[in-house]
C-alpha cells in the first residue's frame, strides 16, 4: 500500500479546528440547520465523512452522493450502518495517513453519479481534504466535530486551495508494508 501523505505532529493540532462552518447542537438542531442550507443553496453534491454524521444525514432524509466511513465512533466503538447504496468500495487508509488507494476511490466516486459508500479500514478523517479537492464547486463536504456538532465545507476555489495547502504541509509519498528481501 502506498501512502501519499502522512500527518505531521505540527499539523495534528490544526486538524482539531473546524475546516468550514461549524454548526453546533444536538442531532435535531444540526440536521435542521443542514436541511435548511441544502434547501436554500441546493449543493451540487453532498459528501459525508464519518459514521455518525453519515448516519444522521440519512436519518434526516439528506442522502449524500458519497459517504466515507470506517465503521467506528470516536475511534473505538463499532458503528456498522446500513444505508441504501449503489456501490460499496473498501480501501485501506491507516491512521494519520492518506493513501493513494483512498484518493483514487474518492476521485472515481465523485466522477460518477452513483450513491457510493467508501468503507475505510483504518481512519477516514483526513480524507475530508481529498473530498474537498475532488468535489465540484458548490458541493458540500460534511463531517462531524466531536462533542460539538457538524462542519460543512462549502466547496469553492478557496476551500480547494486551503485543502491543497494542508496536503502540501504533510509528509508526502512513503511506502508502507515494504516487502523484505531475504
Amino acid at each position: 500500500m502506498t501512502v501519499a501523505y502522512t500527518l505531521t505532529p505540527k499539523l495534528r493540532a490544526k486538524f482539531k479546528e473546524p475546516f468550514g462552518i461549524l454548526i453546533e447542537g444536538s442531532f435535531d438542531e444540526t440536521m435542521t440547520k443542514m436541511k435548511e442550507l441544502v434547501d436554500k443553496e441546493k449543493p451540487l453534491k453532498i459528501i459525508s465523512v464519518g459514521d455518525v454524521v453519515s448516519h444522521n444525514l440519512h436519518e434526516y432524509s439528506i442522502h449524500p452522493q458519497l459517504t466515507i466511513i470506517d465503521n467506528k465512533f470516536l475511534r473505538t466503538q463499532s458503528m456498522p450502518r446500513a444505508a441504501s447504496v449503489e456501490k460499496t468500495v473498501k480501501v485501506n487508509n491507516p491512521k494519520g495517513t492518506i493513501t493513494k488507494e483512498a484518493i483514487l476511490a474518492i476521485k472515481e466516486a465523485l466522477e460518477k453519479k452513483q450513491h457510493t459508500h467508501i468503507v475505510v479500514e483504518g481512519e477516514e478523517d483526513l480524507l475530508t481534504l481529498i473530498a474537498v479537492i475532488y468535489a465540484p464547486e458548490n458541493a458540500y463536504v460534511v463531517y462531524g466535530q466531536p462533542h460539538a456538532g457538524i462542519v460543512i465545507v462549502k466547496v469553492t476555489n478557496e476551500s480547494k486551495v486551503q485543502a491543497q495547502e494542508f496536503l502540501n504541509a504533510m509528509k508526502p509519498l512513503e511506502k508502507l508494508n515494504k516487502k523484505k528481501t531475504v
